[in-house]
């Protein structure tokens, strides 16, 4: 399946409720907010319309910060490798929901996501899942805590409907999260009325030193 098809919307009707997510804040991200989010130009609850699943194109959460780091791109959750200690227990809260993070360029829209209205950072929310991208197999784990944050938000956005690839929206530019992504299963998992709740943690940590680099034009916007 081509990366710009993948999109399907969340049905009206039921919904979950009370679902939760493993969050963490990553160590040290508050600092490199003020550079690499803005201010949401709609309602931050009523406002929300999407969410843009995307791909690191490297190979560990502390790349991809790197990026955020410098002002270039920015995301709400960073889902670990599983070469990481944190795969399989928790995902990353990079960008505070209420704000707009940087994941897509705001020129871009495609006329199924929200009427095709432009600036989709300030209707969106950001998923990013480390991976290169490159005979890189997602985990399982990987693509369930996907589903699993499409569910929170679903079960906290009421004008939540649209879930979306980054490459759908920037189809010249974009291929991610790519032809390994399972969107089927992922779609399916989304929908299966299995609302698990998990438990959130949603704490700051101690900054630790970011150990990798990745170029802001290998990851997103």
């Amino acid at each position: 399946m081509n990366p710009i098809n993948y999109y399907f919307k969340l049905p009206k009707g039921e919904k979950p409720t009370n679902i939760r997510i493993p969050e963490m804040w990553y160590p040290g991200i508050r600092q490199y907010w003020k550079k690499s989010t803005s201010k949401r130009i709609y309602n931050p609850i009523f406002g929300i319309k999407a969410i843009v699943i995307h791909a690191t194109a490297g190979y560990s959460s502390d790349g991809a910060v790197s990026v955020m780091r410098d002002g270039k791109a920015s995301w709400h959750w960073l889902v670990p490798d599983e070469n990481e200690t944190e795969h399989g227990n928790i995902i990353w809260a990079c960008a505070p929901e209420t704000l707009a993070a940087w994941h897509v360029r705001n020129d871009k829209f495609h006329h199924d996501v929200n009427g095709g209205k432009k600036k989709v950072n300030h209707w969106s929310l950001g998923v990013e899942i480390v991976n290169s991208q490159e005979n890189d197999p997602f985990s399982e784990w990987q693509v369930k805590i996907t589903a699993d944050i499409v569910k929170y938000c679903w079960a906290k956005y009421p004008n939540l409907e649209y879930i979306v690839s980054h490459a759908k929206l920037d189809p010249l530019r974009r291929t991610d999260p790519g032809t390994l992504f399972p969107w089927k299963q992922f779609k399916n998992q989304v929908l299966d009325n299995n609302f698990d709740d998990m438990l959130v943690f949603n704490e700051f940590v101690k900054e630790r030193p970011i150990t990798e680099t990745v170029k802001a034009d290998d990851i997103c916007c």
